[in-house]
This record gives C-alpha cells, structure tokens and sequence, in this order.
C-alpha cells in the first residue's frame, strides 16, 4: 500500500524496528530514505555503511507516524481501478464532446424538431407515429452532424492549433487515429440508419450533408471548398437553410402522416430566412479565426475584407431579416400567430443590437462570445418558425 498525502501535511517519520543496532553513520542514510513519500508500510530498509560498503543492515522497517498527532497516521486508500477507470472515462467524454461541436449539434436536434412541426394541422397529429418519425430523423441526422465536423478538424489540425486551441485533435488529448475512428463509425452508423428507415427524403439529406461536408474540407484537388469563402458559405448554406427545411418536411408529411406534399407559408418563411441566418452563421464563423486563416492560405471573406466590414455586414443581414419577419407576422391571419411573432422578432431584432454594440471587434474572445450569441438566436428563431402560419 503506498503513502499518499494525509490532510494537514503532517511531517512523516519512519519508525524503525531494530533487529540489530544501528550505526550512527547511517543515520544520515536512513533519514533520506525517511523522507520519501513512496515507502510501503513495513518496507524492509537496506542501508550501506560508509565504513564498510560491502557490509549491508537488511532488517529495518518503515513506517508512517505522524508527529503532529504523536502516532500513526491514517493512511489514504490509493486510488482503485475503478477511479482511475472513472476519470480516464470522464476525461474521454469531455473530450468527445468537445470534437462533437455541440453548438451545431443542438442546431440540428432544434431545427430538425422545429421543421417537422409544421406540418402538423392539429394536436391529434402529435401521435406515437410522428415522434417514432422524428426520432428516425434525429439519430442519423446527429451522426452525419458529428461526422462533418469531425471530418474538418482532421484536416484543420494545424489551423485549430492557432485558432481553436481547445479541440481534442489540436490539444493532442485525441490522436489521428481516434479521429479518424470516431468520424469513420458516425458515418458508416448514419448511413445504415438512412437506408433501414426507408424514408428517400431523408436518405437525401443525409447524402448531400455527407457529400457537401467532405468536400468543404478534405485536401484533394478540386475539394477543400473552405479555401474559397463562396463555396464554403454555399455549403452551409445549402445543408442548414433548404437540406434541412425541405427534406425533414417532406420526410414527416408524407412519410409519417402519409399526406400529399405542398408548400406551406411557414415553410416558405422558414426557408428564406434561414438562407439568411445560415449565411450570416457562414461568413461570421470566420472573423475570429483570421489568423490562423490567413498563415494557412484560407482566403474567408473576413481575411480578404477585414474582421469589422464583414461583422457590420452580417449585423444588418440578420436586422434585415428580423424586419421582413416583422411584416411576415403582421400579415398572419391568425392574432396568436401574428403577437407572437411580432414580439418574439422584435425582442430578438433589440437583443441583437444591444450585443452588437458592446462586442469589441479587435478582441477574439469577445468576437467568439458574440458568435455563439449568433447561435443561440438561431435556436430562439427555429422555436418561432412554426408559430408563422
């Protein structure tokens, strides 16, 4: 059993059982041995005289005793196994959920859900059927979510070295070869998810979602569409503002109620403003990461028109869109619909300008802040989206 600290710091000793006398001129020897913190309790002690090198006393015992309280001290139990298997797991998670990119996963879970509420007419169409549906929707969704944006930080080792530190592949916790595992499983799982569920929208969102993510960032020719910051917004643009919108609709109207498909006002409302936000959420998501952008060659809209251009602009893209809301709203037929509309925009369209106003744009920090600021008036939108009616 080894010796661990024991509260208060107490001075440790050794008592030492004699078999035979102890010379003085060991006592030296002895006392070094004393102080070490990893003798075992009833360690057999050998000590070499300096008289006599060959001449070895073998039978002397360590002990801990603690001085201050004048007798043995309670010795700490070392950690099991099964508290070191607790930390190395809870390690491990936070790791995993770091490369996971939470942000964008309740993204998805929050858009997915919101998108498959519109089609639903009464509360009679809230049945085990539609949340069995949702749920086919969510799991291979949250895998191809996770696989894109592990994918990216694969290839973005050396830029996330500068730019976001904190991931598990840049800060070494995760190797190449964990990534590559834990990205190549999400997809094979998001895959067979797709075809056992038989639903051909959804299959085709999870296709253009793995199509688009791959080619946004794997370094061959003709890929890595990060490099050129249309294409790059062209992808998320595509995958959070129409993949999302139109597929997930379709995916519950006629694959899980079973009803012919048409175009709705709250889904043409959410489809155009989330082409908006999305493509706010696209250019903004690299104004804090200029530096490492610009050592490594990626030409973003914030490296080649500078950090504060592209943030006012993104500002009044997203103010914009609040305002068209604003009018979608008034126009409801229906007074529930048209308050809460009216109020839930106009309450996000204040907030935003009042952040806005205080961010310091030469400060990544606070630019990283207001980012995920950005995100969370995503979510707040997708909970309004099927109140448009």
């Amino acid at each position: 059993m080894l010796l661990l600290p024991v509260p208060l710091k107490p001075t440790t000793h050794c008592n030492v059982i004699k078999k035979k006398p102890l010379p003085q001129y060991c006592s030296r020897n002895l006392s070094s041995l004393a102080t070490n913190a990893n003798l075992n309790y009833d360690q057999k002690i050998t000590v070499t005289t300096r008289r006599n090198p060959s001449k070895r006393f073998k039978k002397f015992y360590c002990q801990p005793v603690c001085s201050q309280h004048g007798g043995y001290a309670s010795s700490s139990k070392p950690e099991n196994d099964c508290d070191h298997f607790l930390t190395g797991l809870c390690k491990q998670w936070d790791a995993f959920h770091r490369f996971c990119r939470p942000h964008t996963v309740i993204g998805t879970v929050i858009g997915i859900s919101s998108v498959s509420l519109l089609p639903l007419e009464n509360v009679t169409d809230l049945s085990s059927a539609f949340f069995v549906g949702l749920l086919k929707a969510l799991a291979p969704s949250i895998l191809m979510n996770i696989y894109v944006v592990g994918l990216n930080q694969l290839f973005d080792v050396e830029i996330d070295k500068v730019n976001k530190p904190e991931l598990p592949l840049a800060s070494g916790e995760f190797s190449m070869g964990t990534g590559i595992t834990i990205v190549s499983t999400v997809l094979l799982m998001s895959f067979a998810m797709g075809v056992m569920f038989k639903s051909p929208p959804l299959f085709c969102a999870l296709l253009i979602s793995f199509l688009l993510g791959s080619v946004y960032s794997i370094e061959l020719p003709l890929l890595r569409w990060k490099r050129h910051a249309f294409l790059a917004a062209t992808c998320i643009l595509i995958v959070r503002a129409i993949v999302v919108q139109l597929a997930f609709y379709v995916h519950i109207q006629k694959f899980v109620l079973g009803r012919p498909v048409k175009m709705t006002r709250s889904l043409a409302f959410a489809v155009v403003f989330m082409c908006i936000f999305s493509s706010v959420i696209a250019l903004f998501k690299d104004i804090p990461d200029v530096d490492g952008d610009r050592y490594y060659g990626i030409q973003s809209f914030s490296v080649s028109l500078g950090q504060e251009k592209v943030y006012w602009f993104c500002v009044n893209m997203l103010l914009i869109a609040y305002g068209a809301a604003l009018v979608v709203g008034a126009s409801s037929p229906f007074l529930p619909s048209k308050l809460f509309t009216i109020l839930g925009h106009t309450a996000l369209a204040s907030l935003l300008w009042l952040r806005a106003r205080s961010v310091d744009i030469a400060d990544k920090a606070s630019l990283t802040s207001f980012y995920m600021f950005i995100w969370k008036l995503f979510y707040a939108e997708y909970l309004l989206i099927p109140f448009v009616r």
